[in-house]
Order: C-alpha cells, then sequence, then structure tokens
C-alpha cells in the first residue's frame, strides 16, 4: 500500500511536468516560428518477485511477477511541423516553407538558429532579430536604400537612389539537422546545436540538401494547435486525479489495517 502511495505520486508528478508542457505550448500559441513540445515518459524500475522464465517446483514460468513503480518524464520532443504564414506586409520579414532555420550570432559571438524572421535594421544596416542577432552572414542594406528585394532562394536585393536595376546584397545562408527535434531551447526564438541534434548542414534556402524556400512579408506562426492542446491538458488533469484516487484508497486501506491490529 505504501509502495502504491509513492507509484500514484510519481504519476501526479508526470502530470505536473506535462501540464506544465501544455501551458508553455498554449503560452506561445502567437509566437512567431514557435515550435511546439511534446513531453514523453517511460516507466521506472521494476520489483521481480518472481523473474520471467524462472524454474519453479513443477514448472517453469513464462510470465513471471513484476511490480512497476510508477513513471517519470524523460524528453520534451520538439515537433518541426510546419505553422501558418501570416502576412504582414514587411519587406524584412520572411518566413520558412519547408525545413531549415536562419543563422543569427549572439552578442556573445556563438551561433544560434530561428524560424522567427521577423528581423529589422540595426545602426550598421545590418539585419538582425529583435533581440539584437545578427543574421549571419551578415546582410548590410544601405540606408538610402528605396526597397528591398529577398527572393525565394535568400538572395536580397535593394533599389538604390539613381539606379534602374535592383543591386544585389548577398544571399541568405540557413542550416538544417540530421535531428532538428534534439536542438536544445535556449529562449528568445532561439536554439542551439546539441550532441541530439547533430552537426550543422549549412545551405542556400531551395539549395540541394532539401532547405526550405522564403517567402517575403510574411512570418511563419506557431505550429501549436489550441484544440489539441486544450484536450491534452483534459487527458492530463483527468490522469492527474487518478493518480490522487489511488493515493486516498492506498491510505484508506492502510488505515483499515492499522486499525486490524489495533483491535
Amino acid at each position: 500500500m505504501i509502495r502504491a502511495m509513492y507509484t500514484a505520486a510519481s504519476g501526479m508528478s508526470a502530470q505536473q511536468a506535462n501540464l506544465d508542457t501544455v501551458a508553455n505550448n498554449l503560452a506561445n500559441s502567437a509566437t512567431a516560428g514557435f515550435r511546439r513540445r511534446h513531453l514523453q515518459f517511460e516507466d521506472m524500475m521494476y520489483q521481480n518477485l518472481v523473474t520471467p522464465g524462472s524454474a519453479q517446483s513443477t514448472s517453469t514460468t513464462a510470465a513471471g511477477l513484476q511490480i512497476g513503480l510508477g513513471t517519470r518524464a524523460v524528453a520534451t520532443e520538439i515537433v518541426n511541423t510546419q505553422g501558418d504564414f501570416n502576412q504582414t506586409g514587411n519587406q524584412l520579414d520572411l518566413a520558412i516553407q519547408g525545413s531549415g532555420f536562419f543563422q543569427v550570432t549572439r552578442p556573445d559571438g556563438t551561433t544560434a538558429y530561428t524560424r522567427s524572421g521577423n528581423f529589422h535594421l540595426n545602426n550598421q544596416g545590418q539585419m538582425q532579430t529583435a533581440n539584437g542577432e545578427t543574421l549571419t552572414p551578415a546582410i548590410t542594406i544601405p540606408s538610402n536604400a528605396t526597397a528591398v528585394t529577398i527572393s525565394q532562394y535568400g538572395i536580397v536585393s535593394a533599389t538604390l537612389p539613381g539606379q534602374s536595376a535592383p543591386s544585389q546584397l548577398g544571399q541568405i545562408q540557413m542550416a538544417t539537422f540530421p535531428n532538428p527535434g534534439g536542438l536544445a531551447s535556449l529562449g528568445g526564438n532561439l536554439f542551439q546545436q546539441s550532441n541530439g541534434s547533430g552537426n550543422a548542414i549549412t545551405d542556400a534556402p531551395g539549395g540541394a540538401s532539401g532547405m526550405g524556400t522564403l517567402q517575403q512579408g510574411a512570418l511563419e506562426g506557431s505550429n501549436v494547435d489550441v484544440v489539441e492542446e486544450f484536450v491534452q491538458m483534459v487527458l492530463a488533469q483527468r490522469a492527474y486525479e487518478s493518480n490522487s484516487k489511488v493515493i486516498h484508497v492506498a491510505d484508506d486501506m492502510y488505515s483499515q489495517a492499522n486499525n486490524m491490529v489495533r483491535s
């Protein structure tokens, strides 16, 4: 009965982590480029009262007798499905159609990756994120440019005064990974390469490596399905309540056993 209490408590703790994940998904349902998380569980060790396949007095038992000791949360998987596009009309807003991430340089010099393409210009005319991470490789747009055009293949051009044809300023390079779900989340719409993601594979948009293409004047929204998250929230609540009920029942049984000893 004491074991049942600890087993049910592990289930309550796991569902609390599940609800925390759902809450984070819902909180970021309007965050550009956000990738929803899915919590993964595993069962914990078992107490072997009778080992499967062990010899008994008259026969060999096939199933054995094992009592599970609960569950725990082991990973949050990043779900990399495509988010919906929102047209903004801003010439520096970019959405990725397909796989890939923008490469940005953080203030400390390290490289991070993002799906959020709401870029702005800094005081040097370089494209950067809202938090000041510079697009890598750097694209510098002259302050007197009258129009900026970014093709689906990442070629950045600007129309300058006195010129009839746009001038090409550079080409955006993106990155993908053998396992994008293994990227480490940094916050601020940023990811970092990890051992789980593998090394970055860089290429131009639409390149031979299977990189996605760009759409100018649009932003990719979060891939959170609010209805699905509410369903997951209800399931987490029901599982939490069920584990809580197990604790109450185990406590009642324990109390009855104590009363038998006293009587």
